[in-house]
């Protein structure tokens, strides 16, 4: 037993001994170190620089959809693309169509709000204050906020007789007050004043709360909502193209309500049995993971990117152990003529390839979580860590470590003693 003690240990004071001769290489060869470390440091970068600012979409896209709700969801015309370009023309749901469902559903499980995308490039204003022609503007009924993801700061949103006999108000969000209404702070600066969009004025009954960056963007701040009726009558982009949008107050409840919704949109559609729908029921969890498998992608092809970088800093490392095998022919033999056995070489060069990548490895993960979790400052996820990749990204230096090493080792460690000593 005290035997293997004492090999065990004789062989980790050698390991140490290589290691410190291979930090004391990359002393006397800092400049050549520096740059292999660079290289690696680069490779190592952008790997975790990649994954982190994935996890940190996959965090912001989560929060996204988590504020929509899980007892949600929406039904809109099937309009898209099949394949190849070709169109998949459906036609509109019709804010007949859209109120009849509506009226069917009421007093159920749900609560259905109607919504029609009035403008996207219209421009609002207040005496010489202007926003940029860039304002989205939504027609939307009663019941809207209780469907979407928007909550009130100041105000009240339409009433029912609004929206019956197309009063000019509107709820306005937070980015056209701060445009309309700058050098306050007055949280209910905007409310009872009429403003002008696409100069038809229109009195201020509410202003929504700040949502903030979604994905990096802040347009749902730069949103102004009419009652649906009259965004019809003033906005000439307001088509009959019809979202609906039903929540529950149960989540136990949504299979029923998205059955229901499903079955009562048919009937109003007069679809026959053997009719393909031409609408979608769209869960809000449904879009979150369509969402995260797009990221998933996104990932792939990243992390593909990353180990085609590291691949170009193993060849680089290895192409500079081969030049410093050469230089240091004539230490080989002295230390070879002292005793020192080929495997004993080989390992100092293993070594010493696998301290220069972890060197460069350790600078690429802080330079990574930086870039990051810049993106995920961003993106408003907050500090993201991803611990497996940070691990995974260490292995991975020591592999190619390993790779990189091991040719230039196995070469070094066959040198001649008598012939390497006469090296000049």
């Amino acid at each position: 037993m005290w035997l293997r003690s004492i090999v065990f240990g004789i062989k980790l004071s050698l390991f140490a001994e290589n290691i410190k001769q291979g930090l004391g290489s990359v002393k006397a060869h800092a400049t050549r170190a520096v740059i292999t470390s660079s290289i690696i440091a680069i490779g190592i970068a952008a790997l975790v620089g990649i994954l982190t600012s994935i996890s940190a979409m996959q965090i912001a896209v989560t929060k996204t959809f988590s504020k929509m709700g899980s007892q949600s969801f929406t039904i809109r015309n099937a309009t898209g693309v099949k394949r190849f370009g070709e169109t998949n023309y459906s036609e509109p749901i019709k804010f007949e169509e859209a109120w009849e469902f509506q009226k069917r559903m009421e007093g159920g499980l749900s609560t259905v709000a109607l919504q029609v995308n009035a403008d996207f490039t219209a421009k609002a204003s207040f005496q010489s204050a202007e926003t940029n022609p860039n304002v989205r503007v939504l027609g939307v009924d009663a019941d809207y906020l209780k469907t979407a993801n928007y909550e009130l700061e100041s105000g009240r949103t339409f009433t029912d007789n609004e929206v019956n006999h197309a009063v000019p108000v509107v709820v306005v969000g937070q980015e056209i007050v701060d445009k309309l209404f700058p050098g306050s702070e007055k949280k209910d600066r905007a409310m009872n004043q009429v403003i002008a969009v696409n100069g038809k004025p229109y009195r201020v009954v509410g202003q929504l709360a700040s949502k903030g960056s979604s994905m990096g963007m802040s347009g749902g701040d730069r949103v102004i909502f009419l009652p649906i009726t009259r965004a019809r009558r003033d906005m000439k982009l307001a088509n009959d193209n019809c979202v609906i949008n039903v929540a529950v107050d149960e989540v136990v409840d949504l299979e029923a309500s998205m059955s229901e919704a499903y079955s009562t949109m048919r009937r109003i559609k007069r679809l026959k049995p053997e009719e393909e729908d031409n609408f979608v029921v769209q869960q809000s969890s449904a879009l979150a993971k369509e969402a995260l498998e797009n990221i998933k992608m996104v990932s792939g092809v990243g992390t593909v990117i990353a180990i085609i970088t590291l691949l170009g800093a193993a060849v680089s490392l290895m192409n500079i152990m081969l030049v410093s095998v050469t230089e240091r022919t004539r230490e080989i033999g002295l230390r070879k003529a002292l005793g020192a056995t080929a495997k004993q070489i080989k390992n100092q060069f293993l070594i010493e390839a696998v301290v220069i990548c972890q060197i460069g490895g350790l600078g690429g993960i802080v330079l990574g979580l930086v870039i990051g979790n810049l993106v995920g400052v961003a993106l408003g996820a907050g500090f993201v860590a991803p611990w497996e990749w940070m691990l995974l990204a260490l292995v991975v230096c020591i592999v190619v470590g390993l790779v990189a090493g091991l040719y230039p080792a196995q070469r070094a460690s066959k040198l001649d003693p008598i012939e390497a000593l006469r090296f000049d």
